[in-house]
Formats: structure tokens, C-alpha cells, sequence
């Protein structure tokens, strides 16, 4: 720490010696710098406000319907695109700025010049923004923020229709290369549908449930034909006991002759006799005159079924009688049924277990054909609802486009029309000058520090000794007197009042801008 302190001492000893070159170089550093900064031109600044209103009832209304772009983000985006280079050349081309510009390089140092000064500020909220250009002219800054002030309104119009038209035609040509999709699948399964029409059925190809149907098919068809056997039988052997009583009643005394006029005449007459009898005796004449009567009737009855023997007889008409019977005319009808629904449902076995088999023949081929339909389906199925989604956002683009066309939901209002400052923003020669002071001290403190450094001095034995190996004889003392230190006190009050004078004349010049500036 010792020797450093003491290093610090000689060299701060040796800066001293050089002590009027620091006066010189701080003088023509502070003069040169606030030449400069006098000579700077005044930049002044033009700006304008704009406030985006995005308080609109449409934008919940519409909510889910269409597209709600970030109006934050949006205007930032324009923010960007308004300071690029394209941008301002549009505005070069289209605003006559009072700036010769005829050459492409002239152009193009104008651009860079404009696309330096020129800002886009928000306010972080409210929505309000500020377009700013900073630049020797005032009026062509005024100019120039008029014109971007126009283009900000404008692009915000135009923004959103050019992404809607580039979206739209996009989806527009997606929309037909999947109708192309669509149409080749639907060609596919139509034709692997006519290839493959024997294996379908109502509900697609499902083989397996076929084949069960089918068997199911078989079963209750056999089953009904068992049935309908077991109810031919019954049938026939009910027309056997038919034809036995009717045969039995041709032998009989009556051989199986009917006389129904009589019957009807008889049933009373004997219902009488026996309601007599419960009143009368034997020897009433009511009673014996209703058995006299009845008497009469069984022997014209008798003499009625002897006639027709005869006539049956000699017309050798005795097994017709017989089928002539009612019950036996019954049961054959029944009969002959019952054969015709055995018959059919032979038939419909028949069918059934043709089927069945033409089923297991497919069954063997049907994993593969079902593959083919799935994937063929699937693939259908993909392109169908790529489809839809993609018409379906056709209409969302259509319908946002709309909605960003109308003016009333996203509204520029300008709040500040363009304007510039009277006074100009640049440079602040107030907060310049100071800094060029301290410039200029530190000028003046390097170059001593350099002088010293190139004519190095020793103040003592030790720094001589540590500098040089060789051996020191001896010292000789300067001995200082008055005249010596006479100039060495008129040496430091110069520099003292040359730094002094320095000073005092950058604080006046402070001053005299700021006065200046304050009548602006």
C-alpha cells in the first residue's frame, strides 16, 4: 500500500511539471468542443396522436362466429411495418417533401435519413399512440408526419382484408384439391361397392353377423317345418277318423241320409210331448193326439231315407256320400294346407341353407374385403371432414372480413393533429456544454499524465535506485530561493486561474442558452 501511495505521488508530481501543456490542451479541446456544439444544427420535432377505439358491441356480439385478432397486436404490427423501408418509400414517391431527390442515391439518403428519426410510440395503455419525426426542418417533419399519420389509418384498413384475401385463397384452393380427394374416394368406394354388392348388406359388410342371421335363418325355418310336418299329420289322421264316423253313418239305418224338414218337425213335436207328460196323463187326448202325430212323421221319414238308399244305390254314389261329408270336406281342405306350408317351408330350408353355404364360401374372403372398406371409409371419412372444416372456415373468414371492414369496430381518432415544437428538441446545448468541459479537463489531465510519461522525472533516491541498476555516489539538494520560488508561485496561480477562467466562461455560456431558450 506504501508504494503504491508513493507512485501515486511521483506520479502526480511529474503531471504537475507539465502542467501548462494540460492548461493548453484543456483551452483547445473545451474551445473546439464548444465550437462544435454551437455549430450543430437544431433539430426540430413534429408529432402526432392517434387513439384506437376498440370499444365496439359487435366484437361479444360476434364472439365464436368469427376471428378476433389482438387489436394490441395488430397496431404494433402496423407500428412495425409503417418505419419500414418500403413504407417510406411510398411515402417519398407519393408526398411532395420540398427535398431534391432525383437521383437513387439522393432517394436512398433520404429514406435512411427519414427512417432514422422517424418513432412510433404508445403509451403502454389507453390505446393511445404517437407518431414522432425529429429533423433540421420543421416543416418537412410536419410533412412527413402527416403522411405516416394517413398511412397508419390507412394500412389499419387494409391490413386485415389483404391477410383475409391471402387466408381465403388459400382455403379456397384447399377447398378445391379436397373436392378432388373427396370425388376420387367416393369413386373408390362406389366401385368397390358394386365389385363387392353380393357381401353387403343394409347395415355395411359384416360378415360375422351374417352369418349368424342367417343361421338363425335356417333354424326357425326348420323349426316352422317341423311344425308344419307335425300339423300335416294331425291333419290326416283327423280326416281318417272323418272318413271312419262318415262311413260308419252310411251303414246305419239311416245310412247316413239326412231329412232335415222333417227333423225341424219332429224336434218340436217330441219338446211338446214331453212338457204334456210332466202335466197330463198317458190317456190325455193332447198326449196321444202329439204321439199320433209323431208317429206319422218317423214313418214318412223312414220312407224318405228308404227312397234315397235306392237312388244312391243305383247310382253307385256311396263313396261320394262319404266325401260328401262335411267334416270330411273340413279336414281335407285342412289337410291340403297343411300340405302346401310343408311345401313352402321345404322350399324356404332350401334357400336358407343355400344361403349359408354361399356365405362360409365368402366368409373365407371377408377380412380382406372389410380391410379394404375400413381403410377405403377411412380415408373418406378424413377427406369428408377435412372438407367441411375447411368450408366451414371459409365462411369464418368471409364473416370476420366483414366485421373488420366495418368501421365501427376498430376506430382511429386522431387526438393531436400533426404538429411541430417552436423551439427545438436538439441538441441540448445546456446538458452538451458540461460534458464537453469534462472533456476537455480530461484532455488536459492525459496529456500531462503522456508527457510525463514520456519525460519521466525523479523526484527521489528510491525512484531513481529502483529505476536504474546501477549504484547511486551520492545526492545534491537544490536549494530553492526566493526568486525560484517567486516563479513557482506565479507558475501555479496561472494554471489555477486559466482552469479558473475555463470554468467561468463554460458556466456563462450555460447561462446565456439558458436564457436563450427560456425567450424561444
Amino acid at each position: 500500500m506504501h508504494d503504491f501511495i508513493h507512485q501515486l505521488a511521483n506520479a502526480l508530481r511529474g503531471m504537475w511539471l507539465y502542467r501548462r501543456t494540460g492548461v493548453i490542451v484543456a483551452w483547445l479541446v473545451a474551445l473546439a468542443g464548444a465550437g462544435a456544439v454551437m455549430f450543430i444544427p437544431d433539430r426540430f420535432e413534429a408529432s402526432a396522436r392517434v387513439y384506437v377505439d376498440t370499444q365496439s358491441i359487435l366484437r361479444p356480439l360476434m364472439a365464436g362466429l368469427t376471428i378476433q385478432p389482438d387489436v394490441e397486436q395488430q397496431v404494433a404490427m402496423l407500428g412495425r411495418t409503417l418505419i419500414s423501408r418500403p413504407t417510406i418509400e411510398k411515402v417519398v414517391e407519393s408526398t411532395d417533401l420540398g427535398v431534391p431527390a432525383t437521383t437513387k442515391a439522393e432517394r436512398d439518403a433520404l429514406v435512411l435519413r427519414m427512417m432514422r428519426n422517424i418513432q412510433l410510440r404508445s403509451t403502454g395503455r389507453d390505446n393511445l399512440y404517437t407518431i414522432s419525426m425529429r429533423d433540421e426542418s420543421p416543416q418537412f417533419a410536419l410533412q412527413v408526419v402527416d403522411a405516416l399519420m394517413k398511412a397508419f389509418i390507412a394500412s389499419k384498413e387494409g391490413a386485415y382484408s389483404a391477410d383475409a384475401k391471402n387466408a381465403r385463397a388459400f382455403i379456397e384452393e384447399q377447398i378445391r384439391n379436397y373436392e378432388t380427394k373427396l370425388s376420387d374416394a367416393e369413386s373408390r368406394l362406389k366401385n368397390f361397392k358394386l365389385r363387392h354388392i353380393d357381401m353387403q348388406s343394409q347395415s355395411g359388410i359384416d360378415m360375422a353377423g351374417r352369418i349368424a342371421e342367417v343361421t338363425s335363418l335356417v333354424s326357425q325355418a326348420r323349426l316352422e317345418l317341423r311344425e308344419a310336418e307335425s300339423a300335416r299329420e294331425a291333419a290326416r289322421v283327423q280326416l281318417d277318423q272323418a272318413r271312419s264316423v262318415a262311413r260308419s253313418a252310411a251303414q246305419s239305418p239311416t245310412g247316413g241320409f239326412a231329412t232335415p224338414d222333417i227333423d225341424a218337425r219332429l224336434e218340436p213335436l217330441k219338446r211338446n210331448l214331453d212338457s204334456l207328460l210332466q202335466r197330463y196323463t198317458e190317456r190325455h187326448p193332447d198326449v196321444e193326439n202329439t204321439r199320433r202325430l209323431i208317429a206319422e212323421l218317423e214313418q214318412q221319414k223312414a220312407r224318405q231315407i228308404e227312397e234315397l238308399k235306392r237312388q244312391a244305390q243305383a247310382s253307385g254314389t256311396s263313396r261320394s256320400l262319404i266325401e260328401a261329408n262335411p267334416t270330411v270336406i273340413e279336414m281335407s281342405r285342412t289337410l291340403a294346407a297343411a300340405e302346401v306350408q310343408v311345401a313352402q317351408l321345404r322350399a324356404r330350408v332350401s334357400e336358407y341353407e343355400s344361403r349359408a353355404a354361399r356365405i362360409r364360401e365368402q366368409a373365407k374372403v371377408a377380412p380382406q374385403v372389410e380391410a379394404e372398406l375400413a381403410q377405403l371409409n377411412r380415408d373418406y371419412d378424413v377427406h369428408r371432414k377435412n372438407y367441411e372444416d375447411l368450408v366451414a372456415r371459409r365462411e369464418t373468414v368471409a364473416l370476420s372480413d366483414e366485421l373488420q371492414s366495418d368501421s365501427r369496430l376498430t376506430q382511429f381518432r386522431m387526438v393531436d393533429p400533426p404538429q411541430v415544437s417552436r423551439r427545438p428538441v436538439a441538441p441540448n446545448r445546456v446538458v452538451l456544454l458540461p460534458g464537453v468541459l469534462l472533456i476537455a479537463l480530461g484532455a488536459g489531465l492525459g496529456a500531462t499524465l503522456l508527457m510525463s510519461n514520456l519525460r519521466p522525472v525523479f523526484f527521489d533516491v528510491a525512484s531513481l535506485r529502483g529505476s536504474v541498476d546501477l549504484p547511486l555516489l551520492g545526492v545534491v539538494t537544490l536549494v530553492r530561493n526566493e526568486a525560484v520560488r517567486s516563479r513557482e508561485g506565479s507558475s501555479i496561480l496561472r494554471a489555477v486561474m486559466a482552469v479558473g477562467a475555463l470554468l467561468v466562461l463554460f458556466a456563462i455560456g450555460m447561462v446565456v442558452l439558458s436564457i436563450h431558450q427560456s425567450s424561444l
